[in-house]
C-alpha cells in the first residue's frame, strides 16, 4: 500500500511560527525531503526531532524525485519542506507533487507560513484579487517580456526578489508600469528587522539606489487601473475612421487609432469601416 506525501510549511523567519500540526507531522513521517538539509537540520535540532533527511532541490529533482516516489509507493510517508515557507510554491517541490499526483499518491498540504500571503496582508494594497508571479528572470530581456505581459493586469501583483537584483528590477517595472505605480516593499518578514515600505516605483528606485537594500524582498504592486467602459457605438467608429481616412490615414491605421481612441475592440471597428471608401 502506498504511503503519503505531506507538504509541511516551515517558518519564514521566526521559529515560533511552526505549528503543532507541522511539528507532529515532522515527528511522525518516515523521512523528510528538504531543499537544503543543513537548513532543515537546524530546524529539527531546534524542535528536538531526529529524522532521516533526503536532499531535494532544483538541480537534483529529476533523479531524486523518482527515488522519493519509489519510497512512498513502497509504503513510506514523506514530509516535503523548503528552506522557508510553503513547499511547492515558487519551489522545485511542485514537480514532486505532480509526480505523486500522476502516480495516484495522496498529497496532504498542511497550512502554515507563506511569504506571499504574509506580505499581501500587510501591504496596504488591494487584496481581493491578486496574482503571484514568483521570481523574475535574471536575464533582462526575459524579465522585460514577463513584465510587459502584465502591463494591463488589473489585479494586485506579488513578486519575490533578492536584494542584489532589486534596483534593476524596480527600474524595469517603472519603465513598464510607470514611475507613479504604487508598490509595497516587504523586507525580512517575521524577522527582527521586518520592514514594509509603501511608496511608488520611482521613489523606491531613488531610496534603494541611495541605500543599498538588504534582506529578501516581497514586492506587492498595485494593478493597472480598470479600463473605462466604452460608450461609443459602431456608427461612432465608422464616422471616426472616415474622418481619419479623409485626413490621409490608411484604412489600417485609421482602424487601429479609432479602436484605441474609442476603446472599442478592433474587430468591431473593422466591421463598421467596411463600407467606407
Amino acid at each position: 500500500m502506498a504511503g503519503m506525501l505531506y507538504l509541511v510549511p516551515t517558518p519564514i523567519g521566526n521559529l515560533g511560527d511552526i505549528s503543532i500540526r507541522c511539528r507532529e507531522t515532522l515527528e511522525q513521517v518516515d523521512f523528510i525531503a528538504a531543499e537544503d538539509t543543513r537548513v532543515t537540520l537546524k530546524l529539527l535540532n531546534h524542535l528536538g526531532i531526529k529524522k532521516s533527511l533526503v536532499s531535494y532541490y532544483e538541480h537534483n529533482k529529476a533523479t531524486k524525485g523518482n527515488v522519493i516516489l519509489e519510497r512512498i509507493l513502497a509504503g513510506e510517508t514523506c514530509a516535503l519542506v523548503s528552506d522557508a515557507g510553503s513547499p511547492a510554491i515558487s519551489d522545485p517541490g511542485e514537480e514532486l507533487v505532480k509526480q505523486c499526483a500522476d502516480a495516484g499518491v495522496t498529497v496532504c498540504a498542511i497550512p502554515g507560513p507563506c511569504a506571499v500571503i504574509t506580505a499581501l496582508s500587510i501591504s496596504g494594497q488591494n487584496t481581493g484579487r491578486f496574482c503571484f508571479e514568483g521570481f523574475l528572470s535574471t536575464a533582462k530581456k526575459s524579465r522585460r517580456e514577463h513584465l510587459e505581459a502584465l502591463n494591463t493586469e488589473t489585479r494586485t501583483m506579488v513578486f519575490y526578489e533578492a536584494p542584489h537584483k532589486l534596483v534593476s528590477t524596480l527600474q524595469d517595472m517603472a519603465e513598464v508600469f510607470g514611475e507613479n505605480r504604487s508598490i509595497s516593499l516587504c523586507r525580512e518578514l517575521t524577522k527582527l528587522h521586518e520592514e514594509v515600505v509603501r511608496t511608488t516605483l520611482g521613489q523606491a528606485i531613488e531610496r534603494y539606489t541611495q541605500t543599498p537594500p538588504k534582506g529578501e524582498f516581497v514586492l506587492v504592486i498595485a494593478g493597472a487601473p480598470e479600463a473605462p467602459k466604452t460608450t461609443a457605438t459602431a456608427d461612432d467608429a465608422a464616422a471616426r475612421v472616415a474622418e481619419l481616412m479623409a485626413e490621409g490615414s490608411s484604412r489600417k491605421d485609421a482602424i487601429r487609432q479609432t479602436a484605441k481612441e474609442l476603446n472599442l475592440p478592433k474587430n468591431i471597428v473593422y466591421d463598421a469601416a467596411l463600407g467606407i471608401e
